[in-house]
């Protein structure tokens, strides 16, 4: 398993330059794992956390709970992300954050990151450029889930689960690890469980993507970012090579 520092790297290099001192600086940077079962919770809304969280495998869910008990998935997160870097700048927890399946994160103290924010600004300026990019991908699921019928609002989504995974090199061309539920599909995307149900079942018979078994298998990448209307030029990643 990768370790927290090269992951960072490996994701902050993906939009910005950062020299030999702010490599070094980075995997200087304090840690401690923290392994993580299916649901359980690593930030609760209302925390007051004193240490940020990287993603080393597996996948992790930023929420809310609404007063029914239901939640509302906001982001998925996969390894390399900081699914609470605002968490280093608030002081409580809007949101709370969750493990989707078995899952291990980083755990780096917020005064560790602000002293090297002072030290390197380059440093600082890359994360704000991350939290950019976590706000384009609020802003998209915003319009996804306000402007799109549901068949593209899902097909949408499994297009930027999909190209994510891809630009991180995990899994392989057509197949990409997403151990999401029909139900937690639904809650992220605003919908019904039935309306997800028929949802799956139209995009399975136009034979470009299936999701079996904690799998997404894409058979079709430019039908299905048709059936999306996805463009991943909000995520600013490098392109994907093979997809």
């Amino acid at each position: 398993m990768a370790i927290a520092h090269d992951l960072i790297i490996r994701k902050l290099l993906e939009h910005s330059n950062l020299g030999a001192t702010e490599l070094a600086a980075i995997r200087a940077l304090p840690q401690t794992e923290r392994h993580l079962i299916a649901n359980e919770d690593v930030v609760l809304q209302g925390d007051k956390p004193e240490e940020s969280v990287i993603v080393l495998q597996g996948m992790v869910a930023r929420y809310h709970t609404l007063r029914s008990g239901r939640r509302q998935y906001l982001a998925f997160h996969i390894p390399g992300d900081m699914p609470d870097s605002q968490a280093i700048f608030i002081d409580v927890m809007d949101h709370s954050v969750c493990a989707l399946g078995d899952a291990t994160v980083a755990l780096v103290p917020h005064s560790a990151l602000v002293k090297l924010f002072k030290d390197c600004p380059t440093f600082a300026f890359a994360i704000w450029r991350e939290t950019l990019v976590d706000a384009a991908i609020f802003r998209e699921a915003i319009t996804n889930n306000s402007g799109r019928a549901v068949d593209t609002r899902l097909a949408h989504l499994l297009c930027e689960q999909y190209y994510r995974a891809r630009a991180s090199d995990l899994g392989k061309p057509g197949v990409s690890w997403l151990p999401l539920t029909q139900t937690q599909l639904g809650e992220a995307l605003g919908v019904s469980l039935p309306s997800i149900s028929r949802a799956l079942r139209t995009l399975r018979k136009t034979g470009v993507v299936d999701l079996e078994g904690g799998y997404l298998h894409v058979h079709d990448w430019a039908g299905l970012c048709e059936l999306g209307e996805f463009d991943p030029q909000y995520l600013h990643l490098s392109k994907v090579k093979r997809l």
